[in-house]
């Protein structure tokens, strides 16, 4: 909060040491805050990794609305900080707003998409969930005892019907007669935020039967996890592993590794390559969580199961549609 209001304020306030500031990598996190236990605190896992490892030093910032975005990366650009690297879809339009102001600054975005041929000092990192997603759906669909299993959003985009998409093909790959439910939170950037909503959905999926429900609904995800634990029922996490905040039910989480983004990002530093990459399976830039924490919910044939098909994906052998690439779904009706 205290770097927030110095770049947030006049000129003067952030016209730091250029001596200092200018190698140092910034981070700005997308609304829901730093320590979310998922996409955000992911982001500073892997700045915080970065800096423990190099012995170099980034300044970030949370971001409190909406007008802000723009602001906080042309203080930081002005103040020298290369690259600046940004979390969350909502990135995109206000760096196409500045990236052509600060030309020698590279800029990430990390779930975003700038147009790399008139962004040329952008870098797009985008993940394929939908694979992931697939793997973690064939493992509700194995655990689930009723035969319905559920998804809790955040806000209503095609980013996170894409994680949904997923997860209904791999729970359909498995039992082809389950049925999913899916809900999401919002259609406005505070569905990442509402806990107590996102217990009200899961209360409501489970009452319709559902014993697993996979959450990509940002610190709205914890509410969710929190309820399926208190009524005895499994969850899956995302983004971060979040299996050790329920050890027991937490039947895994969806890994997206926004964590290795950001540090491979601040290690490239003003070299930083730009352009789009793509993280998937093969790149381990999504996975599941098996630890100590769930290892008792996830038996020797699930595991066998899902690697399997984890190969299969990389290999091309079992085709994962991706929602963002139509808006359709062939396994779920939003």
């Amino acid at each position: 909060m205290t770097f927030m209001t110095k770049i947030l304020g006049s000129a003067a306030a952030v016209a730091l040491s250029a001596g200092a500031a200018l190698a140092d990598p910034a981070l700005i996190y997308d609304l829901g805050g730093k320590f979310d236990k998922s996409f955000n605190e992911a982001a500073f896992n892997g700045a915080t990794r970065w800096a423990e490892e190099t012995g170099g030093s980034f300044r970030d910032i949370e971001l409190q609305s909406e007008a802000q975005r723009e602001q906080a990366l042309r203080r930081f650009a002005e103040a020298g900080f290369n690259p600046v690297v940004t979390t969350g879809f909502s990135m995109s339009s206000p760096i196409a707003s500045v990236a052509a102001d600060y030309p020698d600054t590279k800029f990430v975005t990390i779930d975003g998409f700038v147009d790399p041929a008139e962004h040329p000092n952008v870098l797009s990192i985008l993940f394929s969930e939908h694979e992931g997603s697939y793997l973690v759906g064939m493992m509700a669909a194995m655990a689930s005892e009723t035969d319905t299993v559920s998804f809790v959003g955040g806000m209503d985009i095609p980013l996170i019907r894409k994680f949904a998409c997923g997860y209904a093909q791999g729970v359909k790959a498995v039992n082809p007669d389950a049925t999913v439910i899916a809900n999401m939170t919002g259609t406005t950037p505070a569905a990442w935020n509402d806990p107590v909503k996102g217990s009200e959905l899961a209360k409501a999926q489970i009452s319709q039967g559902s014993d697993v429900i996979f959450a990509a609904a940002g610190g709205t995800g914890l509410g969710v996890l929190q309820t399926a634990a208190d009524e005895g029922k499994m969850a899956i996490g995302v983004d971060s592993n979040q299996n050790y905040l329920h050890p027991g039910s937490m039947l895994t989480s969806m890994l997206k590794r926004v964590d290795v983004a950001v540090y491979d990002s601040m290690t490239a530093g003003a070299d930083l390559e730009t352009g789009v990459k793509v993280l998937g399976l093969a790149d381990e830039g999504v996975g599941y969580a098996l630890d100590e924490h769930n290892e008792s919910l996830v038996g020797a044939e699930m595991k066998a199961a899902v690697d399997e098909a984890r190969q299969k994906i990389i290999d091309g052998e079992i085709m994962v549609h991706d929602y963002s690439a139509d808006d359709s779904c062939p396994a779920l009706d939003f």
